[in-house]
């Protein structure tokens, strides 16, 4: 439960941003990203007043399934869809009963309000009467499979069929809580990441990440302004750990923005041209690079059809993908996904893999990188690629190279990490990895 009950402003400033967000995100396909920065109103609220608001956003969104369900059980008949602002305000309404622990009475009186300044005003008796049955009956909720209704349908019966039931039922528990901040270091000598933990109370994950729980404001944290770390889930760390020894190296990466893997790369000592097609993205891996102090040669291109000068020792490709692997921080994509989004995003992938090919020096190394849980878009596209492109083979991952997580290494030698490995830890991203070798 949040220690956060209600925002301190009125009732249409940090709920009315979280309603429209949501409505943008479930109605208008919008990210969270694109959902939050059109909110009305809420760059202006005061800090804890939009930490409510994004609070209450998230919340709805991860425990969707079990706030709908329970809706359902309240309401003789489901609203029709066009009345899908109302159904927000019920949903935004029970997520503050029975989960951020918002006096009955806030959270009703609030939320009818809402209605009035959304000129919903004929349903403000239905969301009174709804809300006031949920104040009373809301410990329910805790009865239902959270894990189960929280998941959309289709992404249980691919992590099931991947993975099985308890890894599945795993996956999904892990996606109900808030992910932990992982930190990378600039210099992540022991002794320098001995001081900084100290510092901000972090733990030292094996790999050298920092991990913080319950961290606030980001750019408040000490070392940020100094430039001494980045942003990086611990997963995403592990495609450039694999990699050796990098110093003075030319690595070129192929969708490189927002940068973490291209701090990580330059902080090393590699050589690094990084590409990506993406202008608002580049433009913040340059601010990245700059406020780390570190340099890289940055391409704004498509990599299908950019053509490096020389090819290089190394490629790393961070393919696009559906990001079905970062759900704890982005609860917006079970609704906002499909499985036609897996095969679009697959065909790109297979045409990026087939390019990046191409770049790789005799003997050298191309990595593949995957934020998806989803196979189609994971050890399938591998599988495919080295069956339809000759001279590359696999180069396997030992479990010695990935401290604390060999059981992220797959028969087949590649990496696959879910969000509940860790679990004491916070769990962690779901990731894959596949290192191939050209032939020399």
């Amino acid at each position: 439960m949040s220690s956060i009950n209600s925002p301190s402003s009125p009732p249409g400033g940090a709920r009315a941003a979280a309603a429209h967000a949501l409505g943008a995100i479930l109605r208008r396909q919008r990210t969270l990203d694109q959902a939050l920065a059109a909110a009305p109103g809420l760059a202006a609220l005061e800090p804890r007043d939009a930490a409510f608001a994004h609070l209450l956003l998230l919340t709805t969104l991860r425990r969707l399934g079990q706030i709908d369900a329970f809706l359902a059980g309240l309401m003789e008949h489901p609203l029709p869809p066009r009345r899908g602002p109302v159904q927000d305000l019920l949903r935004l309404g029970v997520c503050q009963l029975a989960f951020l622990d918002t006096p009955a009475h806030a959270a009703v009186a609030s939320t009818v309000a809402l209605a009035r300044g959304q000129r919903l005003a004929p349903y403000r008796g239905l969301v009174n009467a709804v809300l006031r049955r949920a104040a009373v009956e809301h410990g329910a909720i805790a009865a239902l499979d959270a894990p189960r209704l929280n998941t959309p349908d289709w992404l249980w019966q691919s992590w099931h069929e991947a993975y099985g039931a308890a890894a599945c039922r795993a996956i999904a528990e892990a996606h109900l809580a808030e992910a932990p901040l992982d930190l990378s270091l600039v210099d992540s000598g022991p002794d320098r990441a001995a001081a900084l933990a100290a510092r901000l109370g972090a733990e030292p994950l094996p790999g050298g990440t920092l991990r913080l729980g319950g961290a606030g404001e980001v750019t408040a944290l000490a070392g940020y302004a100094e430039g001494t770390w980045w942003v990086q889930d611990a997963a995403a760390a592990l495609p450039v750990r694999l990699l050796g020894p990098l110093a003075g190296r030319h690595v070129l990466e192929i969708g490189a923005a927002p940068g973490g893997k291209t701090a990580q790369l330059a902080a090393a000592g590699a050589r690094v041209t990084a590409v990506d097609r993406a202008t608002p993205r580049i433009a913040r891996l340059r601010q990245n690079l700059a406020r780390l102090g570190l340099e890289a040669e940055v391409v704004e291109a498509d990599a299908l059809a950019w053509q490096p000068p020389a090819p290089a020792e190394v490629v790393l490709l961070d393919a696009p993908c559906t990001a079905t692997g970062t759900i704890r921080r982005h609860p917006d994509i079970p609704h906002g996904r499909g499985p036609a989004d897996v095969a679009r995003l697959a065909e790109a992938q297979r045409r990026l893999l087939a390019r990046a090919a191409g770049m790789v020096a005799p003997g050298g190394l191309l990595v593949y990188a995957s934020c998806s849980l989803q196979p189609e878009e994971c050890a399938d596209r591998v599988e495919a690629f080295l069956a339809d492109v000759p001279g590359f083979a696999r180069l396997p991952v030992r479990g010695d190279e990935l401290p604390g997580l060999g059981e992220a290494v797959t028969p087949a030698g590649d990496v696959r990490t879910l969000p509940c490995h860790w679990p004491a830890a916070g769990g962690m991203d779901g990731f894959y990895v596949a290192r191939l070798q050209r032939h020399a």
